[in-house]
């Protein structure tokens, strides 16, 4: 059985890995990757039963990889390593990563494509940005109104990033569209 319905190929991690979070905890099954459900003593009665969840989760993951990652990961000690190892492998934010979704964005306009398929690939790239730089995000309960100030800016600069990329036949409603600092 597979986890997911696309095969990681080393492309797309961050999509692959949200994924595969949801799908397993729609299962109850996150504990396994991230070590929050440990084995039993091999001598309870609760041991076999974890043996096959573990197992299981184990299957699914690498029958979501492509043959060459699944092999480079098939021998990993536990489940939770297996994962640990796609981590540190895929899941790092670099320099090389952001510079080429950057670039993509830069270059994206609607061409022959409808808006919703524009606006579709824009909010893809966006999001997988957003994925990349998720510890950079404020989680302190600001009282200045900064949070919501820089919130807002990187929202209207999506706003012009679209608006950048539409056709020419676009040209007036591009320029009635009200601006509020």
């Amino acid at each position: 059985m597979s986890l997911v319905n696309t095969t990681f190929d080393g492309k797309g991690f961050q999509g692959w890995r949200r994924s595969v979070l949801i799908t397993l905890s729609a299962k109850n099954k996150i504990g396994f990757i991230n070590g929050a459900c440990p084995a039993p003593a091999l001598t309870s009665r609760d041991y076999q039963p974890w043996s096959r969840c573990i197992d299981m989760v184990t299957s699914w993951l690498l029958n979501s990889l492509s043959k060459d990652i699944g092999d480079n990961v098939i021998y990993s000690k536990s489940t939770k390593d297996l994962w640990t190892s796609l981590e540190h492998r895929f899941g790092q934010s670099n320099g090389a990563k952001l510079y080429h979704l950057r670039k993509e964005l830069s270059r994206l306009v609607q061409e022959t494509s409808d808006i919703a398929s524009y606006f579709t690939k824009l909010k893809r790239l966006w999001d997988e940005l957003d994925s990349l730089n998720c510890d950079v995000k404020c989680s302190c309960l600001c009282v200045c109104e900064g949070k919501q100030k820089l919130e807002k800016s990187l929202d209207d600069e999506k706003l012009i990033q679209f608006l950048m990329g539409l056709n020419d036949s676009y040209g007036q409603a591009r320029g009635t569209i009200p601006y509020q600092a």
